[in-house]
């Protein structure tokens, strides 16, 4: 049987936790709510949501805090809710592993389809069968997130997970830092863009130190932006 998504709401705010409850009801989601972010944490680890909506100013822990520990053991999709439209904001919180964000104050049907959006990227395809992409010493598998390289596990953040499998996806076609956040964060950004993608290409080069003796890599277009290349 079918159960619905679960959201996790966490904002210190309480006619905040109530109006996005009710609206998220209605769409058929189950709501839960913390107004803390040690107390969220907490309950991300005992009782994983399907999404987080997840405020940047909290007590206990703030919210940044919040998703960087998620992030070191967690895929779960975070949007970010935020007081401030400051375009250095919005680009910490995609560092950070942050899937979208919304600023405050908010339409309710925006945020129920932004959440509606999220959830979807991040299930991928229902029909999704084996989507395994292979190359020399390196699996990517967008159904599983998985990332095998040189016969081992890697841990991925989502965002670096589906980065790398766009790329490896379109290998040999180079794409602007403009294209890589709409096809990968699912939005056009106002802002400094390059930062945000410059920021996953090098963890994803970190992490896949020496790719090139095998044939291939994540290579620099200059003028234009990156591509997954094939060395030979």
């Amino acid at each position: 049987m079918k159960t619905n998504p679960v959201i996790l709401v966490v904002d210190d705010d309480p006619n905040i936790r109530q109006v996005v409850q009710l609206y998220l009801a209605k769409e058929g989601f189950t709501v839960r709510t913390a107004d803390r972010g040690d107390t969220a944490l907490q309950q991300v680890r005992a009782d994983p949501p399907d999404l987080i909506l997840l405020d940047v100013m909290l007590p206990g822990l703030d919210g940044r805090q919040v998703l960087t520990q998620v992030r070191k053991s967690s895929g779960i999709p975070v949007i970010m809710l935020t007081a401030r439209d400051d375009t250095l904001d919005k680009v910490i919180d995609l560092e950070l592993g942050a899937d979208d964000y919304i600023t405050k104050p908010f339409d309710g049907k925006e945020l129920a389809a932004r959440v509606k959006a999220v959830l979807r990227r991040a299930r991928g395809p229902e029909d999704a069968r084996d989507d395994t992409i292979s190359f020399p010493a390196l699996s990517v598998s967008l159904s599983r997130f998985e990332v095998i390289y040189e016969g081992k596990r890697l841990e991925m953040p989502p965002k670096e997970l589906e980065l790398l499998y766009f790329l490896a996806s379109n290998k040999g076609n180079a794409f602007t830092r403009e294209q890589l956040l709409q096809q990968v964060w699912g939005f056009d950004f106002a802002g400094d863009s390059s930062r945000t993608v410059d920021v996953h290409v090098k963890r994803l080069r970190e992490k896949l130190r020496g790719c090139q003796a095998h044939g291939w890599e994540i290579a620099t277009v200059w003028t234009i932006g990156y591509k997954f290349a094939l060395l030979s």
